[in-house]
């Protein structure tokens, strides 16, 4: 394993790192699965066992329960979650869910996936972009964080969920993942923000990791922590953050995309000496930015995207940092689109290894997204840092085999 690691660093331009005498172990290899993903997309939670994913992970987090304005968890969508009866092609082990039974939908099949990989830890994934709107006024007093907190543990890890039998959702989920997008500063339209929001989160991981303990010794507690410097500042007092959670993941895409005027680099290894924009940011800053500010390495897993960002009208050179005159067209969304499908589109493929960055460009449409071979590199980096790991959104959005998840796999065992 050194051998290959040194051949990396040295292929992949890690010229500044050294090869560590022993092989470091334990990697954390996390991956999304999007609850809405069983409709249009067809993806299931047996897809991830088919494809060959569920072997190489060991984590799997379920996106995404939300916060009410009453300061409870709830389910976004119950019918994904425990209603839907699940057919024997779709189901995990090929047993179709039979009426009457205690638990149905997503939930049953990750408890049968957890069944055929013993190893996996799967989570539940609190907020998101569209599901975090309440949490500032949900932690503001002691009482509202304890409530909160055992609110999440009681329908989540206990699995007491709304009209089953009690326990029926016991032991799917093995933790939480806190994904508050952000404390102490923009994120969705109409999210409440908060100066106080950044103490306040810190009180509110504290509360669930007592509450969670309580529960049992080894649930796990993680969160999704932002790229930009500015909203790490107003959100997150890192140190002791980090110190009650198992670890964190941290953002390492989207650091551009259409919703600006010119092209950019999705998520970008390195700061690119090319970029005109007044920030700079790169994957590598962001891990600097956590690490002096007392972020412990093995504590930090690197968000790794498996869909790229796209612009359309861009003419000029090889595309980069030229402007566009909006989102190129998504399957899914504007200006988004899929490894799966990403793979398979036209155009001149170019490569800056020196910047850690890979992008499609067809003289009109520039798309910014990451590869295999982009993903070993940033798994090198990842272990040449001694770093906690990999954490890829969505697995989904990989193709049927595996690509992405298995270059990390290879490099972060």
């Amino acid at each position: 394993m050194k051998k290959i690691l040194l051949t990396l660093s040295l292929i992949l331009g890690f010229t500044a790192f050294s090869v560590p005498a022993e092989a470091q172990t334990g990697f954390k290899r996390v991956a999304y699965f999007i609850q809405w993903g069983v409709y249009g997309r067809d993806y299931h939670v047996k897809d991830v066992d088919t494809t060959g994913a569920a072997a190489k992970l060991t984590h799997l987090n379920y996106a995404f329960g939300f916060v009410n304005a009453e300061g409870s968890c709830y389910s976004a969508d119950p019918w994904a979650d425990w209603q839907r009866p699940v057919s024997a092609e779709q189901s995990v082990d090929g047993v179709a869910d039979a009426p009457g039974q205690a638990l149905n939908g997503n939930l049953n099949q990750l408890r049968k996936l957890k069944a055929k990989h013993p190893g996996l830890k799967v989570l539940i994934s609190l907020g998101g972009w569209t599901g975090s709107k309440h949490f500032s006024d949900a932690v503001l007093t002691p009482e509202s964080r304890a409530a909160l907190a055992g609110s999440c543990v009681d329908l989540w890890l206990r699995g007491n969920l709304p009209g089953l039998e009690p326990g029926a959702a016991d032991g799917v989920f093995d933790g939480i993942d806190l994904d508050w997008e952000w404390p102490g500063s923009s994120g969705a339209d109409g999210n409440v923000i908060r100066p106080e929001d950044k103490q306040n989160f810190t009180l509110f991981v504290e509360e669930l990791r007592k509450q969670l303990t309580a529960y049992s010794a080894g649930a796990q507690l993680t969160a999704f922590l932002p790229a930009a410097a500015a909203k790490i500042d107003a959100g997150f007092e890192v140190r002791r953050v980090f110190k009650a959670l198992d670890f964190a993941t941290v953002q390492g895409y989207d650091l551009h995309g259409p919703w600006e005027p010119q092209t950019g680099h999705n998520g970008n290894l390195f700061t690119d000496r090319r970029d005109p924009n007044p920030v700079r940011y790169s994957v590598d800053q962001t891990v600097r930015d956590y690490l002096s500010r007392g972020a412990p390495g093995r504590k930090i897993v690197v968000g790794v995207p498996a869909y790229g960002q796209g612009w359309t009208g861009v003419t000029g050179g090889d595309g980069v940092y030229k402007p566009s005159t909006g989102p190129a067209p998504g399957k899914w969304a504007p200006g988004s689109e899929d490894y799966k499908d990403l793979v398979n589109k036209p155009g001149k493929r170019y490569r800056d290894v020196r910047t850690g960055a890979m992008w499609l460009y067809d003289g009109n449409e520039f798309w910014s997204y990451d590869d295999p071979a982009m993903m070993l590199q940033k798994a090198a980096y990842i272990r040449l840092k001694g770093l906690g790991g990999s954490m890829m959104w969505s697995i989904d959005q990989d193709d049927a085999r595996a690509s992405l998840t298995s270059a990390l796999y290879s490099v972060l065992r």
